[in-house]
């Protein structure tokens, strides 16, 4: 997995293109199965706050011996969490023992709720602060 594809994000920010999700894995499974997708070559990890495994993926990082450079770390904001971007973020990168995430996604706009673009600003700040790489967002605002 080496020679795997890399696509460029919009801000210049480089992610591998194959990776690892770990929606709906126990942290025991979340844990084991990171160990071995970054033992086999994988070198992005997918988690979410949403997906309560962030702890899991955290001790996978600090167990393996790839280097922190080499692994792309994805996690997400969740919905309830939009008008608390800024704690999310802190607890999430406490969760998963690291200093800054490669991804911060906006898991879902929602819509209903009207917290999207004051939660995309604080997202801005966040990555102004260096707590992520890039930001991105889920999922289209667009109603259907």
């Amino acid at each position: 997995m080496a020679d795997q594809p890399i696509i460029k994000l919009h801000d210049g920010n480089m992610i591998p293109q194959l990776g690892l999700d770990v929606w709906k894995a126990s942290n025991e499974d979340a844990h084991r199965a990171v160990l071995k997708a970054l033992e086999v070559g994988y070198r992005s990890i997918d988690t979410a706050a949403a997906y309560k495994n962030e702890e899991a993926i955290g001790k996978a990082l600090q167990n393996t011996d790839v280097a922190r450079d080499d692994i792309f770390v994805t996690t997400k904001l969740w919905n309830d969490d939009q008008q608390n971007v800024q704690q999310a973020m802190e607890t999430s990168l406490q969760k998963l023992q690291l200093e800054q995430v490669d991804l911060y996604l906006m898991h879902w706009p929602c819509l209903e709720k009207d917290h999207y673009v004051d939660a995309w600003k604080e997202m801005i700040k966040l990555q102004q602060q260096g707590l992520a790489k890039s930001i991105a967002s889920v999922t289209s605002t667009k109603r259907t």
